[in-house]
């Protein structure tokens, strides 16, 4: 068994204090390939930003990040492609752990950048502007951006909403080569023929866990149903969470 990455303890997220996810327990082990599924308004990418420490926990703590550097990519509607920006600088910006808010981008850091874009097959985009490039396209330059982060776990939410499948293919090849190297990737996905093919864990989430371990185990017709139940729309109105205990989650093996 692989070591353990990412710990979550108890983990209740959500926004003034209403909770989007209820007491989440779970152990991802170093170098795993975590596929994130549930029905819409289940958490997920709410997950997915308290993972990148974009979001405190109501409750609850994760271990494992604090000493690590974690590259996350948003979903592509919340980036702001009219920003004058070209795809050069862009990806650049993945090199900002090395060179800080006052450093100045060297050679080898333009030549690292322009392997990159041609390792997602845009080679000789370096000088167009982002508002340039299609859904598929920009996709790839924020690969590539997470390709020069160079961190050991990666987090992705929804990473192929609306691109084409050519792309798909190529990121998720991508994806694999990163797995192959150690790295723990942890994506938000809604396409289950998908999962079943590429992602060994995944976690099912509606609002609570309802299963999480090897994907054959979890993406089952009662699972499925059972998150479907458990769907509620998000209600300002709702109390705040108490947290009062805890509802562990069996730690998965390594894939």
């Amino acid at each position: 068994m692989n070591s353990t990455a990412i710990t979550l303890q108890n983990l209740t997220l959500g926004y003034e204090h209403h909770p989007a996810v209820h007491h989440l327990s779970m152990a991802l082990p170093s170098g795993s390939l975590v596929a994130v599924v549930g029905p819409n308004g289940a958490g997920k990418s709410t997950l997915i930003k308290a993972l990148a420490g974009q979001l405190r926990p109501i409750e609850g703590e994760v271990h494992g990040l604090v000493h690590q550097r974690v590259a996350w990519l948003p979903q592509q509607t919340s980036v702001d492609r009219s920003f004058p920006i070209t795809v050069q600088d862009m990806v650049l910006l993945g090199l900002w752990h090395a060179v800080g808010a006052l450093g100045q981008f060297t050679a080898a850091h333009r030549q690292a950048c322009h392997e990159a874009l041609g390792a997602v097959g845009l080679h000789g985009f370096e000088r167009r502007s982002i508002d340039t490039l299609s859904g598929g396209q920009m996709q790839r330059a924020l690969f590539a951006r997470l390709m020069l982060q160079d961190a050991p776990v990666v987090l992705l939410d929804e990473p192929f909403a609306a691109v084409d499948q050519r792309t798909t293919d190529d990121l998720l090849a991508l994806l694999h080569r990163w797995h192959e190297q150690g790295r723990t990737v942890v994506a938000v996905l809604h396409d289950l023929a998908q999962v079943r093919a590429h992602f060994p864990l995944t976690l099912l989430l509606a609002r609570e866990p309802v299963a999480w371990g090897a994907t054959a185990d979890v993406l089952t017709e009662a699972n499925g149903q059972r998150a479907l139940c458990m769907q509620e729309p998000f209600d300002e109105h709702a109390p705040v969470c108490e947290g009062t205990h805890q509802r562990p989650f069996a730690q998965a093996v390594s894939a």
